[in-house]
């Protein structure tokens, strides 16, 4: 598996994925979670026949090494293992693609090396980074797309509790099969297997005190001259469409386009539709 070292000499390991004719240059993948191993994003839905996939493990994840200052897991500062995997692949410029707590690396990574970053991907985003909020009263709303579900009854009064800040501890596995298009055996054994990779110690730190300086951060997104894609999903509750058209609005160059069947994981939902939204931006002049 190959790997490189990071600026505080951490090893960080990464995945390449790639179809028999890729084209265009590398798309280096950033995971969400926080702090998830890259293992579930796959093949996203197909993206590797379009483009060869660099899939960043974070540190302490997967093939990464645990760092020996857990500070580092701070999300701020993972922008110097991304520019320092941009120094080990070699390109001046790299595309890059975020799924959900990993656009919020994305896009201080943008703000911080805007002369190193080509386009990007932030598919079903978090918008912590920003400053921009979801209501509880937007995910509730979300969430009630899909009362005709089976599961929606147990799943809807959980969420309720999550969101007045009572739950307990049986309430956040209940509330997951809001994230996913379809919630089937395939789907709840996804779901746990995320789970189980997930760096906890990590996660807590990833937006840790000091890690966002949101008026900074917009300020930079509106100067940030490459085309920007926002991919969400019409049934993610994570990222409700109002919060996905005020996230696009902060950029000068961005494309909201949303997947209507889909939830926080879209290359899984509607894999074709998926594959042709992002590798048609990536493919446009």
């Amino acid at each position: 598996m190959p790997t490189f070292l990071s600026y505080d000499g951490t090893r960080l390991g990464y995945h390449v994925l790639t179809g028999p004719d890729p084209a265009g240059p590398d798309l280096v993948c950033l995971p969400g979670g926080p702090m998830l191993d890259s293992a579930y994003l796959g093949d996203l839905g197909g993206l590797a026949a379009h483009r060869r996939l660099i899939l960043l493990d974070p540190r302490g994840t997967g093939t990464s090494a645990v760092p020996e200052d857990p500070a580092t897991y701070r999300c701020d500062r993972q922008v110097e293992d991304v520019e320092a995997l941009r120094r080990h692949l070699g390109p001046d410029r790299m595309d890059l693609l975020a799924h959900s707590a990993g656009a919020n690396l994305a896009v201080l990574y943008a703000a911080r090396y805007p002369q190193h970053t080509g386009k990007l991907a932030l598919i079903t985003p978090s918008v912590a980074a920003t400053g921009i909020t979801v209501s509880s009263e937007q995910r509730l709303t979300a969430a009630r797309l899909r009362r005709d579900e089976p599961w929606f009854p147990t799943a809807f009064a959980a969420l309720e509790r999550v969101v007045a800040g009572g739950a307990g501890a049986d309430d956040w596995p209940a509330v997951e099969p809001f994230f996913h298009g379809c919630w089937d055996e395939a789907t709840r054994t996804f779901a746990a297997d995320g789970e189980s990779r997930k760096n906890q110690e990590a996660a807590a730190a990833f937006g840790g005190e000091g890690a966002y300086d949101p008026v900074a951060l917009r300020a930079s997104l509106g100067l940030f001259e490459p085309p920007v894609l926002v991919l969400a999903g019409g049934l993610d509750l994570q990222g409700p469409l109002p919060v996905m058209t005020e996230y696009a609005g902060l950029f000068k160059d961005a494309r909201l386009t949303v997947r209507p069947g889909a939830g926080h994981f879209p290359w899984r939902d509607d894999p074709a539709a998926f594959t042709s939204a992002v590798a048609g931006f990536l493919a446009a002049g």
